[in-house]
Formats: C-alpha cells, structure tokens, sequence
C-alpha cells in the first residue's frame, strides 16, 4: 500500500487516495487519514470557508512559529505527544501547555503560536483553518518544502 492511500474501513477492500477533494461533499474516517499521513502538511479538503490540512511532524521538529491574523485555527491530535506555545508576540509566547493523543488545540486568530513535537515518533493532526490558510491542493512533503513555499 502506498503511503498516500488510507484503507476505507467500509470498503477495506477499497484505498483512498490522499489529496484534496474539495469543495465536493466528502466523507473519510479522519482518524485513520491522519495515522496513515506522512506528508509535513497535504490539503485534504479546501471549501470556500474552511480547509483541512493533515500534518506529520519528526520527533524534535515542529511546525514552526507562525501567526494567522484573519482566522482561527483547530488542532486534532491524533497519536503523539508535544507542547504547544502561544503570545500576542514572536518573542513573547506567554502560554504552554503540553499535549497528547485525542487533544484539541484552539488557536485565535492574531496568536502567534507553535507545535512542537516532544514524543520519540512522529505527531499526527489535523488542523482546521476558517477560511482556509494554503492554496487548494497543497502538499508539502517535508518542513523544508513548506518553509520553501512560504519564505
């Protein structure tokens, strides 16, 4: 099995490719998607309102510090542990709290905030952004081609 497919567990016989299927209706079973990701970051559905982005992230790496200042964002963590910072400055991220499997992570538009990865395996999430951050159809397989894109 290729490692951008994930098992449909009504279908098990039937592999779903990962890539962005929006703004067409759309059902997956999220969790599994998520495990099964090994992309940095891949676009899994792009609306006009809303996109849904699926991350892995190394052992000791994280997403990198950033702010979006027009919406908010959810984090699903799927399997993995870390920490997560915020602050209303790049160079004062007065909030930390530490994360593991099933966490939420509420991030408000204008923090600035990062995902960091302290487990020992790579992180798996979802993030939810309102409207959407990346370009339909985005996929970063590594940190270094997202940090490429966005520098």
């Amino acid at each position: 099995m290729s490692d951008d497919y994930v098992i449909d567990p009504r279908h098990p016989k039937r592999l779903i490719r990962l890539k962005d299927y929006g703004p067409s209706p759309f059902v997956i079973n999220i969790a599994a998607a998520t495990k099964q990701n090994d992309f940095f970051r891949i676009a899994l559905w792009t609306g006009e309102y809303l996109q849904l982005t699926l991350m892995s992230i190394n052992p000791g790496d994280d997403i990198g510090l950033e702010v979006h200042d027009d919406h908010d964002q959810f984090i699903r963590i799927e399997r993995g542990q870390g920490t997560v910072l915020m602050g209303d400055r790049r160079d004062q991220l007065d909030f930390q709290e530490r994360f593991y499997n099933g966490y939420a992570i509420f991030i408000p538009a204008g923090k600035w905030h990062n995902v960091i990865n302290t487990g020992r395996t790579p992180l798996k999430l979802y993030s939810i952004y309102a409207p959407p951050e990346h370009p339909r159809g985005t996929v970063h397989e590594t940190k270094e081609d997202a940090e490429e894109y966005s520098g």
